[in-house]
Order: C-alpha cells, then sequence, then structure tokens
C-alpha cells in the first residue's frame, strides 16, 4: 500500500532501518565516546575533561578501534529501532493525514508514540550496545568480556535474567518519546521551514543537512539527562548485599544531581550532539537517497 508520496509501506520501513544502520556506522565512535565519558562521571576520583582530552586519552591507551567496540550490537539496534521508530511514525502521519491536516502537535505527538513503542521493542539490544561500548573502559577485574552482541545477550539471559534487559527501559522509553517528538517531527517540520525561509527544497542535500542539524540539536539538549540515567541503569551492578544503586527514572536523576552536581547529566553531551546530530543527518539523507532511487527504479 503506498502513501501520498508514492512509497509503500513496506518500503518506508525497509529504507528507515536500512538508512538508521548506514548512519550508525558513521556516528559510533562518538556514541562510544558519549557512553564512556558518560559513565566515567561515576568512577571515584573522576576529574572532568574535554572530549578531545578523553578521545585522545582513550585512542591512546585503548587504539582508535575501540571506539567501534559494540558496533554490531549499534546496528541491530537501529534494524530494531529506527525501523520501527521512522516507519511507525511515516505509518501514523499519513493515516492521521486522510482526516486532517498534519500540523506539529499531531506530528510530535504520533512520534512521541511511535518512538515509546520502537525502544521498548529494541530495549535488549539497547543493554548489549551500553556493556559492550563501555566494557574496555572498565578495570580488567570488572570486565565482561562480551565476544558480539549475541554472547553479549546469552550471557546476559543465563547469568542474570531476562529482566535484566529491561533494566533501564523507563528511562530509555522516556527518552525515546522525547526523542520520537524532538528529533522525527521536528526535522519533518524543519524541511518545511528552511524550504520557505531560504529555498532549499525538501528532499535536497541542503534541506536534509540544515534540518537534521536543527532536530539535532534540540533532542540532544532535551533528551542527554535521560541517555546519562539509562546508561547508568544499564550498566549498573548490584553491591556485595546485591542491592542496584539506581532503581527508577527519578531516583536516578535526583541521585547524580546530589551526589555529581546537576550538570553532571550533560557529562559527554559533545559526543551526544555528535552522534544525535551526525546520525540524524546521516539517517535522513541516506533514508532520502534509497527513496529518491527506488522511486526512479519504479518509474
Amino acid at each position: 500500500m503506498a502513501s501520498s508520496d508514492g512509497v509503500p509501506r513496506a518500503v518506508k520501513f525497509a529504507t528507515a532501518g536500512v538508512g538508521g544502520v548506514f548512519g550508525w556506522v558513521v556516528v559510533h565512535p562518538f556514541n562510544t565516546a558519549a557512553v564512556r565519558m558518560n559513565l566515567a562521571a561515576s568512577q571515584p576520583g573522576y576529574q572532568r575533561t574535554g572530549f578531545l582530552s578523553f578521545a585522545a586519552r582513550t585512542a591512546s591507551e585503548r587504539g582508535v578501534r575501540s571506539f567501534y567496540d559494540g558496533l554490531g550490537a549499534g546496528c541491530l539496534r537501529q534494524v530494531f529501532y529506527a525501523t520501527s521508530r521512522f516507519g511507525l511514525f511515516e505509518t501514523f502521519r499519513d493515516a492521521a493525514a486522510k482526516y486532517r491536516e498534519t500540523d506539529f502537535a499531531q506530528r510530535f505527538t504520533l512520534a512521541s508514540v511511535a518512538g515509546g513503542c520502537a525502544a521498548f521493542i529494541s530495549c535488549p539490544v539497547e543493554v548489549c550496545l551500553v556493556r559492550m561500548s563501555n566494557d574496555a573502559a572498565q578495570p580488567a577485574a570488572e570486565q565482561r568480556g562480551y565476544k558480539s552482541v549475541f554472547d553479549a545477550f546469552g550471557r546476559i539471559m543465563g547469568e542474570e535474567g531476562f529482566g535484566a534487559f529491561y533494566r533501564g527501559s523507563q528511562p530509555f522509553v522516556m527518552r525515546a518519546m522525547l526523542v520520537g517528538g524532538t528529533q522525527v517531527a521536528t526535522y519533518d517540520q524543519f524541511k518545511t521551514f528552511y524550504q520557505k525561509q531560504i529555498g532549499a527544497k525538501v528532499g535536497t542535500l541542503l534541506n536534509t543537512f540544515f534540518s537534521a542539524m536543527s532536530a539535532g540539536l534540540i533532542y540532544s539538549v532535551i533528551t542527554m539527562p535521560f541517555e546519562t540515567t539509562k546508561n547508568r541503569m544499564a550498566f549498573q551492578k548490584p553491591d556485595a548485599a546485591g542491592k542496584l544503586p539506581y532503581t527508577s527514572t527519578p531516583q536516578t536523576i535526583a541521585t547524580i544531581a546530589r551526589t555529581e552536581g546537576t550538570l553532571a547529566l550533560w557529562n559527554g553531551f559533545f559526543p551526544y550532539y555528535g552522534r544525535c546530530g551526525g546520525h540524524t543527518v546521516t539517517m535522513f539523507f541516506f533514508v532520502e537517497e534509497i527513496r529518491k532511487t527506488y522511486r526512479r527504479y519504479r518509474g
């Protein structure tokens, strides 16, 4: 079934997933740096440092290739997350457009619902990604040593139970709903804005770049505290008594703000925006180009 732009629903989902994977390959090093900087703040004796200094030290100590730790998990995450998030949003949007002209409020709501659904579906892979991205940064005695995303999945399931995959799901879903509203919906809105304001036609590289970077900046600022919370909850380990330090989104945010300062919630913001803005640009670029190729092929 095709929508008003002539792209069938199945192709919308497929191109969203492929675009998400291609975009992730480009920005994965930023994600690894963001996760490591973010979690490093919770370590005893941590001293705040800039992104470039942190990245240079990491490359020197662990090698440049370490920035691609967990790439398999990241790509697999996009298969589930990007496919369902962007695909569901466009499906919801096209269905709603049959009854009334789609405005920003409606786009925001639909994108938020799509983002929450996508996050819940992909949460197990997200836990694997967080753990694999930061495992090499831990002391040797504390490293889990996952060999692949499938090894991580199997070990987490066997050692901690299925519930461990949804430890941190609350902030992940909340973040994804905000991402859906502030990335997908604002990107959709910015495309129209830049076409009207600077004459950059929708579908062109210039329009895609400006729209994606604008949407990426907005959603990076808004969602970073939930990213921090998700990382802490997904990576945490129980203490000697078997108690986990973080138990809910509000408790985690309050604990970090109280013990480390409010700005700690935005620790690692620069690489996080590099990941968010960069992935927004590359994902939507690939999606638009793949769809244009599809339309040409279909005639």
